[in-house]
Parts: structure tokens; sequence; C-alpha cells
């Protein structure tokens, strides 16, 4: 069995139950290791083998999959955050499925929930943004035309920018072409969790600045929007006169 798990957005203690555990069982571990906390290995088995997956090519990982399977191993395939997003994991599932290898997927905390925590922020509010866009700029890895910055920042909605720490200026620029002003707050959290996270408060027109005095080029994530700023509508869902199926709505 090949189990694919995130491994959380930086701190040990972020990874789930269910991944500490499939963890401490592996005989072979392949983690992310440019990216993957090392001390999250701290509690693997003795006998355990780790290879480090930045060093690997996918034909190099398969092979390493395939011989554990054949010996009657279990393999940890440890990706950050939540493997779902820019996880690269469907290629590998399709190479298992062709092997008939088995596998699951334990899902992790992503660095969207680490930023928002460590920004003590919420994405979603009120009369501001009830949408949230999860992104990239386009680098050596294109995107399709239709889900470029450009177009995204159109609808003036919450925005998650991953994998885009070293393209700022273009980034800036996208954003303000696309509907948000200068103005609009963002927000840069590196290393969201990690010890060394550092969490740098700007506005649209002050993120490349920002991301250049403070020497951020990658192991960032990138949040844009109105979510970020004072004002907002409290919920109904609290609200003494709104009905909701648990209680009836009353004057405050």
């Amino acid at each position: 069995m090949v189990h694919f798990i995130g491994a959380g957005c930086g701190a040990p203690d972020l990874i789930t139950l269910r991944g500490a555990r499939l963890l401490g069982e592996a005989d072979v571990i392949i983690y992310a290791g440019s990216l993957v906390n090392p001390a999250l290995l701290d509690n693997k088995k003795a006998s355990c083998t780790v290879y480090n997956s930045a060093l690997m090519t996918l034909n190099e990982v398969i092979a390493v999959m395939e011989q554990a399977h054949k010996a009657s191993q279990t393999v940890v395939r440890l990706h950050t955050g939540d493997p779902s997003l820019y996880g690269a994991i469907r290629e590998q599932m399709d190479r298992l499925s062709a092997l008939s290898i088995p596998f699951d997927v334990c899902p992790g905390v992503s660095a969207l929930s680490g930023a928002a925590a460590s920004l003590q922020a919420e994405y979603t509010l009120p009369a501001v943004s009830q949408s949230v866009i999860i992104t990239r700029m386009a680098g050596r890895t294109p995107v399709p035309d239709q889900e470029s910055i450009r177009s995204f920042a159109a609808h003036g909605a919450t925005m998650v920018i991953f994998l885009s720490a070293g393209m700022t200026e273009a980034l800036q620029q996208e954003l303000l072409s696309g509907g948000y002003t200068s103005e609009t707050p963002a927000a840069i959290v590196y290393k969201a969790s990690w010890p060394d996270e550092k969490v740098l408060r700007c506005t649209v027109g002050t993120l490349h600045k920002t991301a250049a005095e403070n020497s951020i080029t990658n192991l960032a994530l990138i949040t844009v929007g109105g979510f970020l700023g004072k004002n907002y509508d409290v919920s109904k869902l609290y609200d003494a006169a709104f009905t909701t199926a648990f209680r009836k709505g009353r004057d405050a």
C-alpha cells in the first residue's frame, strides 16, 4: 500500500492523527525534502528507509514504490500541505493504478489554512467576499489563458496565490490591471507555522516593495482582498433575529 499524506504547512504537530500514525508505521518514506519540515521524520521506525523526492524524478519515485510493493512494504509519500493542491499526485496515482499498486490519500492542513491562521483572518466575510480563488502566476508551468491572475482579479473576491513569491512585480501589475485598487489589502505569509514564519501586511500597490525589502522569493503565500480590512457585516448565523433549523429568531 502507498499512502499519500499531507504533511501540513510546516509545524510538525499540524499533521493529522491519521497521517502521523501512518508515518510511524511506514517501511519506506518518500518526502518532499525541499518543502516538508524534516522534524516530521523524527517518529519514523528505526528500520524505515527514507528518500528525498527533491532529488528524484517521477520515474525514480515510482520505481521505489514498485520495489517496496514487491517486498510487501508500506510506503508513505509525504507531501507538503494538502496533497490535492499543487501536489503533483495525480501523475503518481495514475502510474500506480497502471501497475495495480493500491494507494490512498490522507488530507493535510494546507498553507491556505495555515496562512489564514497566521493572519488571524477569515477568508469569507459577509458583504466582503464569499468566494476564495486559489491560483498561481504562470511561470515555467503555464496556466490556461482564462485562469490568468488578471481575469480572476476582475471578480474582486478573496485571492490566495501559491507559487508566485518570486514574481511579485509581475503579480502586482496583473492584480492592478485586473481590477484591484492599489489600496486593496494584501499580505505575504512566509513559511506559515514554521519557527521562522514571517507575516507581512501590505497593499496591492506595495506588494512587490514589501517582498523585495524582506527578501521574499519563495516559500510564501500571497493573499489579497477586503477580508484583510476592517469592514464587514456580522454573520446572520448567530443573529438573535435570524431563524435557523435549530432555533427560532427573536427580537434582540
